[in-house]
């Protein structure tokens, strides 16, 4: 299940990312979009951008052909 999948890479990223304060959490896998909410200081971390497009879309696409994007949510 694509779902999971995801859910095992975040797993694999999330040291890093609480590492520096912050979290993701998975919100919902809708058609070949994840959505994400990242938490912490996450949320006021001006590479924040970052940390989701280079960082946890590339890591899940890649692992994760199905899957085009991934979006934050608030």
């Amino acid at each position: 299940m694509i779902t999971q999948r995801v859910e095992r890479i975040l797993s694999r990223l999330r040291p890093a990312i609480q590492a520096d304060g912050g979290d993701v959490e998975l919100v919902a896998v809708e058609a070949d979009v994840v959505k994400v909410r990242l938490k912490g200081a996450c949320l006021a971390c001006p590479s924040r951008e970052l940390t989701l497009k280079a960082g946890l879309e590339q890591a899940i696409t890649s692992a994760v052909p199905e899957i085009r994007a991934v979006e934050q949510v608030l």
